[in-house]
């Protein structure tokens, strides 16, 4: 992007309505020789550091990839997903700042308004290392800390706060629990992903699948009281930790409200993933934080009817997690225990939080 300093240059003045003076724009990614375990993503993002008023300042300016698939095939569904995440980053408690939704032309350029060719979104960049880092070490080292507990506990609390803020809208409530079962971004959307030659989950098996999944959608389709606030997509590579338990969220995803399982979900099943490439199940220090954040979201929250709701959504995130195209280093005996997980927890009545190795077994 350095070709277009002076569109950049210009679009910074005009968001900001001063004079700015770009200093660089880098991309950003892994460090050198970093081994990435998740090996697809949407767009590339870019820092920019300019000087505003003899201020330097940092953003990070992203658009997403123009890729088939996930419920971002067109031009039209990308535009709609930045131009809400423009709105909704900035409605949620300890969220990055969103500072503009804007677009590159058609000629290379880049302007807040205008013809659009695609869009992007320019964002206030955060300190921290993301939280995965720190599941990485636990994974490959002997190396667990207190601080890993009171870090899964903040994030625990975190959905507490958030969760406790409810809407009345059931039109909202169903439209979330449909495109949970049915958007390109989710349950039918990854399942169309799997290649034809998959070999641990057969064409007829994904049916049944869903076809189990419609039936939840019914289940959940007069709870419509559970609507709160969500973040929509909390997992580990969306959270900037810094010093303790001090850390913002990134990337909200699919709506400001939904249903609170969504999120626990989300956070729970890195737990269990992250245990299942160090010990074939849920065991050990993985065991302890999945066990602690959970049970600390329920008493808290009081919301103990979760554990009859989060199936579904177990679901999804196991669907992401088992994905060859999200993770395709994964072991094959992680993938077909993770689809033992998906077939065993659509028939449970109840998420058995305390025995999560019996949903691992055929």
């Amino acid at each position: 992007m350095a070709e277009y300093r002076e569109e950049v240059e210009n679009y910074l003045s005009e968001v900001f309505s001063k004079p700015v003076r770009l200093v660089r724009i880098i991309p950003m990614g892994p460090e050198p020789g970093e081994k990435e375990l998740k090996g697809f993503g949407y767009g590339k993002p870019y820092a920019v550091d300019y000087i505003v008023e003899g201020e330097m300042r940092s953003s990070v300016l992203s658009s997403m990839k123009v890729q088939k698939g996930f419920g971002h095939d067109t031009f039209a569904d990308r535009a709609s997903a930045i131009l809400w995440q423009n709105m909704a980053f900035n409605t949620l408690p300890k969220h990055v700042r969103s500072l503009d939704a804007g677009f590159f032309t058609k000629y290379g350029g880049l302007r807040s308004a205008g013809e659009a060719d695609e869009f992007f979104i320019l964002m206030d960049r955060v300190g921290g290392l993301e939280y995965y880092r720190d599941l990485d070490r636990i994974r490959d080292t002997h190396y667990f800390q207190p601080l890993d507990i009171d870090r899964a506990l903040a994030l625990s609390d975190y959905l507490v706060y958030i969760h406790s803020q409810k809407n009345d809208d059931p039109v909202l409530y169903h439209r979330r629990i449909r495109d949970l079962i049915g958007s390109g971004e989710c349950i039918m959307g990854l399942v169309d992903s799997y290649t034809a030659d998959f070999g641990y989950y057969s064409a007829r098996d994904f049916e049944q699948m869903e076809k189990k999944c419609v039936e939840w959608r019914w289940k959940l389709h007069d709870k419509v009281h559970r609507l709160c606030v969500v973040h929509g997509d909390f997992h580990p590579w969306n959270i900037m930790f810094r010093n303790g338990v001090d850390f913002t969220v990134l990337d909200r995803s699919r709506g400001e409200y939904g249903e609170p399982a969504d999120d626990v979900s989300c956070m729970s099943m890195n737990y269990l993933f992250y245990s299942l490439q160090k010990y074939g199940e849920l065991k050990g220090e993985f065991k302890d934080m999945f066990v602690k954040f959970i049970e600390n979201y329920l008493i808290k929250s009081g919301d103990f009817d979760m554990l009859k709701y989060i199936q579904p959504f177990y679901v999804f995130r196991a669907l992401v997690v088992a994905s060859p195209l999200w993770y395709p280093g994964l072991k094959p005996n992680i993938r077909v225990k993770l689809f033992n997980f998906i077939d065993n927890i659509l028939d449970a009545d109840e998420f058995d939080y305390m025995n999560v190795n019996r949903y691992l077994k055929r």
